[in-house]
């Protein structure tokens, strides 16, 4: 973390800061149904209110096109207070005079979050004017929301221009993960792709090549590379327009020396259903009116073998559709062994994007990875080698 300020670098003593989370969590009739986001962001929040800052926290709720009560804050606060154990006010804006009268009221240690900064079209256009409205509050600008860091906007980036800007806990051990993952790994490094489309993902396969020595394509993808290989996938999701695009990714991963790791056997039904009656075929006789669900039995052997030999593996993408049984057996089999290898300490595993923390969870192994991000296109992008707005203005110049 030596390339970005932390909360190692300031006294928040009697300041106000500014803190960037991600509140987007599930409702259930109003009410908080899982507070995961929250227990992640808590260790930045009572750090910071410990230390005495003046702790103001901004975040978005939804997509509102304005004011909303179903996308407010306020319920949001009332769950984040019980998971800091910790009072914390709420004023309903985040800009203005009643966000300029609830932060002076503030005593040092003090917690208040502020209405979601969506209600004004400021935020997510990144307007200079709504920035500065914003910065009144603040001496110090804190980001610990790496789910939203992909976005330039207001909160999340345009407050890092006009205030001293600093990456909170969950952003630092966020980017520390990343870093071990693929900007400063101990080699081999494998790294598992799966989803349901190539046309998601191109961006992401082709830097994937020129980090990693080897990459697992499975999910509904790898029919597409198969597809442009001759393979006859039968009723398969296929691309198969995509197939001059695999066909690239395929050259270019030679040139840079990365073995792809592609299915030789599949699990394949009729009917895309739960327990549907299915067979393990290899490549050479999928049947025509047959569905590729899942990998089989001696592809898993081979992924099995590829993080034996690696000391550092990046996930992202389920290997099937593991939603529904028996076509999760892949997954939740990869998933354990990568989890055991990483108990072991034999392996740094990190895994992220929405899909791949509900297939490890559904694998009962999410907490034994090395870490999970919970952030989505962030993750995504951050994979893909492209800049994160968000975090860009964190680095030390």
């Amino acid at each position: 973390m030596s390339g970005f300020r932390t909360l190692d670098d300031v006294d928040v003593k009697g300041k106000r800061v500014l803190l960037r989370v991600d509140l987007n969590v599930p409702m259930d009739n109003g009410r908080v149904s899982d507070t995961t986001r929250l227990q992640r962001i808590a260790k930045t929040i009572i750090e910071l209110s410990k230390a005495g800052g003046k702790v103001i926290i901004l975040a978005h709720f939804g997509r509102p096109k304005g004011p909303d009560p179903k996308d407010s804050l306020r319920p949001v606060a009332t769950a984040l207070g019980y998971v800091v154990k910790h009072h914390v006010d709420f004023a309903p804006d985040c800009v203005g005079d009643i966000a300029e009268t609830a932060v002076a009221a503030m005593k040092d240690g003090e917690i208040l979050c502020l209405e979601n900064t969506r209600f004004h079209a400021g935020e997510e256009k990144n307007d200079p004017a709504f920035v500065a409205q914003l910065a009144k509050l603040g001496d110090i600008w804190v980001n610990d929301a790496f789910s939203c860091a992909h976005r330039a906007h207001a909160s999340t980036e345009g407050l890092g221009r006009v205030l001293p800007g600093y990456a909170g806990r969950t952003m630092e051990a966020e980017l520390d993960a990343l870093g071990k993952a693929l900007e400063q790994p101990v080699h081999p490094v494998i790294a598992i792709v799966g989803g349901s489309k190539v046309s998601t993902k191109i961006d992401l396969l082709e830097n994937l090549v020129t980090k990693v020595d080897a990459l697992v394509i499975g999910g509904g993808m790898a029919n597409t590379f198969l597809h442009a290989q001759g393979v006859d996938v039968g009723n398969s999701l296929c691309e198969k327009d995509l197939a001059a695009t695999a066909l690239r990714i395929l050259v270019k991963a030679n040139s840079t020396n990365c073995a792809i790791i592609l299915p030789v056997d599949a699990v394949v039904a009729e009917k895309f259903e739960a327990n549907a009656p299915s067979h393990a075929y290899g490549l050479d006789a999928i049947p025509a009116n047959g569905m590729i669900l899942d990998v089989g039995p001696q592809s898993i052997k081979r992924i099995d073998a590829a993080i034996d030999d690696a000391a550092t593996l990046v996930w992202n993408g389920p290997l099937g559709a593991f939603e529904i049984s028996p076509f999760d057996r892949g997954t939740v089999q990869a998933a354990k062994y990568a989890a055991a290898r990483t108990r072991d300490g034999k392996l740094v595993s990190v895994a992220g994007g929405g899909d791949t923390v509900a297939a490890l969870n559904h694998a009962g192994v999410g907490r034994d990875f090395t870490y999970v991000s919970t952030a989505g296109g962030a993750f995504l992008e951050w994979m893909e080698g492209k800049p994160l707005p968000g975090v860009e203005v964190l680095r030390v110049r």
